[in-house]
Parts: C-alpha cells; sequence; structure tokens
C-alpha cells in the first residue's frame, strides 16, 4: 500500500538582521516562524502555514561515542533537517540507594551536557541547534546566559534556548538548588537572562538573583535569545502565554493539546501578547512498523498549528548511529526534505 504524504515542502529559514543595541554595530539575528510549508494553514486561510523539521539527539542511544556524535550530527543535516534538539539531565538518580524509583532515567542513561555539546556540533554543521529542555532553576542564571550566548554566538544566531522545571529532586540537591520553589524561581531567571542578553550592564537585586554592575561580553547574536519553555502544568502552561517565544507541547494533536493551547493562548492574550507570535514545537516518533503511522503525526502537527517538530527515532529498537540515520533518512525521503 503507498504511503499517504503530507501536503509539506521544505522552505529555508529566514533571517532579518538589524543593529545591535549595546554599540549599534553587531548584527542582532531575529529568526521567524519558518520551515515547511503546508496547505493548512490556521492563522492565514487561503496561504500557507510553516513548520520546521527537526530530528532529536537520541543520545541515550548513542552513549560516549564522539564519532557516533559527529556522524550523527552532519548525517541529519545532509539530509535535510533544519534543526537538532537535545534533554538535558546533569545526573542520574541510583535506584539502589533512592528505593522506589520510578523516573524514566538513572545512573545508566547517558546523557551529554547541551552546552558543551553544541559548541561540538556548531563547529561542524550549520543545524539549528534546540535544548528541549534546559532545566533552568537547578543552574546559575548568569553562568547560564553565558553559556547560551557563547553558543549562539558559534552557531551565527542558530540557536533557541528551551527550558524548563524537571521533575528530578535529586539533581536538584546535587546541584545545590531548592526544588519546591523552581516554579517562581524560574520567571526570575527568564527575566534576568533576556537583560544579560540585551544590556551591556546589569544591575538586578531580586528574591533569589543578585547581579550589581556585571554584564556579558561578547554579547549574544541574538538580543535575546528565543526562549522556549516545555510546560505540562496550567500554571506552566500561563507562563508560557506570558513569557515564552515557544513552547514544547506535552500532549499529541487532539482535545489535551487544544485544551493546553487554550491556556497559553488566553495567557497571552491577558499579558497583551498576540498568540500568533508563539512558536509551537510538536514530536512524531519514528515507529519500525512503517512510516505511515508517522507521517500521519506530521500531518496533525501541521493541521494543530505547529511552528517546529522534531523527528524523535529514540526508543524504536535501533542499534547503531546507523540505523537511526536510516530511519531518518526514509523519512525525510518520504517528506521530500532537500538535501544539503
Amino acid at each position: 500500500m503507498a504511503q499517504r504524504v503530507p501536503p509539506i515542502f521544505k522552505e529555508m529559514t529566514s533571517l532579518q538582521t538589524e543593529s545591535g543595541p549595546a554599540t549599534g554595530d553587531e548584527p542582532v539575528l531575529t529568526y521567524g516562524l519558518v520551515g515547511f510549508l503546508s496547505a493548512n494553514c490556521l492563522d492565514r486561510p487561503g496561504g500557507s502555514h510553516l513548520m520546521q523539521i527537526g530530528v532529536v539527539f537520541p543520545q541515550t542511544e548513542l552513549g560516549g561515542d564522539v564519532g557516533a556524535v559527529r556522524a550523527y550530527a552532519q548525517g541529519v543535516e545532509q539530509l535535510g533537517y533544519a534543526h537538532l534538539l537535545a534533554y538535558d539531565h546533569v545526573l542520574g538518580a541510583d535506584p539502589t540507594i533512592h528505593q522506589g524509583w520510578a523516573g524514566p532515567y538513572d545512573i545508566h542513561t547517558t546523557f551529554h551536557e547541551p552546552f558543551v555539546l553544541y559548541g561540538y556540533i556548531a563547529a561542524i554543521t550549520s543545524l539549528e541547534l534546540v535544548t528541549g529542555i534546559i532545566i533552568l532553576p537547578q543552574r546559575q542564571t548568569a553562568l547560564v546566559a553565558k553559556q547560551a550566548a557563547e553558543v549562539d554566538l558559534l552557531t551565527n544566531g542558530r540557536f533557541r534556548l528551551g527550558v524548563g522545571l524537571g521533575w528530578n529532586a535529586v539533581e536538584y540537591e546535587a546541584l545545590g538548588k531548592d526544588f519546591s520553589n523552581r516554579g517562581t524561581r524560574s520567571e526570575e531567571q527568564v527575566a534576568l537572562l533576556r537583560r544579560l542578553w540585551t544590556e551591556q550592564t546589569v544591575t538586578h537585586d531580586g528574591p533569589s538573583e543578585r547581579v550589581t554592575g556585571a554584564g556579558l561580553a561578547p554579547l549574544p547574536i541574538q538580543r535575546p535569545i528565543p526562549i522556549w519553555f516545555g510546560p505540562s502544568s496550567p500554571r506552566a502552561l500561563r507562563r508560557t502565554g506570558r513569557l515564552g517565544d515557544g513552547w514544547f507541547p506535552m500532549a499529541a494533536p487532539g482535545p489535551k493539546l487544544d485544551e493546553a493551547k487554550a491556556i497559553v493562548d488566553a495567557a497571552a492574550i491577558e499579558a497583551g501578547r498576540d498568540p500568533a507570535t508563539i512558536g509551537m514545537e510538536g514530536r512524531a516518533i519514528w515507529v519500525p512498523e512503517g512510516l505511515q503511522t508517522l507521517l500521519d503525526d506530521v500531518e496533525r502537527w501541521s493541521r494543530a498549528g505547529a511552528t517546529h517538530l522534531s523527528i524523535n527515532t529514540m526508543g524504536a529498537g535501533l542499534a547503531s548511529v546507523d540505523e537511526h540515520l536510516a530511519a531518518l533518512a526514509a523519512t525525510a525521503e518520504a517528506l521530500s526534505l532537500r538535501r544539503a
């Protein structure tokens, strides 16, 4: 039976250049919500809806092999994918110590540190790099600002900082951060990050953060770097609508996604923002049974108004980087991606 390919076609990322706020002579790049062209347009009836297609870095299955990292990153770029998204965990919990541990990851699960990883990938590809997500409240805000600015410079402005609250109290304890107030602290962190990326000198004295007459040098290319949220609770969804440049939904297209998006949109409107300016990145899972299920998911995300989509090949029983790339090659061909 022939596969039914959704009506999407790849389009290159556009960017706008404007002068920098600090000295007036450094370029600042602002990325639009661009990517794949579809006939299903929610915002512009009769027009086109744009959805950028990328991949989820399968780091839990590639281990510590730097050759596999290089082959994967360069391979997905050659296949025509536009961005690479990586998860974040600094530490895994030991189930023999933490009795009844029910988390999806533990001390045996491999995670590369995203900022360091992206410094390497930025040198060997031109992919947009995305954290999906950095667990922001367990990290020092000024250090995150510096690391993100460096990645933004190394990628020439092709970087999105996805942030979230996390669920692993073991990690928070080891990193010396309070797990109980992480949501409230994250809002102050986001505001401070944006100031550090756009102002040459910053003074901030808040409930959890203090900076006195200090700043980053060099500043990032994007000022500010886009911050995307990974919300799950209604409170986090409202935070996304008020503060986020985009979000990674935890629900698939359908009633639960519609409900979550309604909360985000309502919060945006209440904050005086246009919900249409907030990006949304979905996730489609590759399965070994065939491509049609994945292609159907891609089309559903397009109809739901996603601006970005990542293809996830983890958990499908693929045993090597070559098998991950083969699965992505078949997907790229089915989606008519243009090879680099």
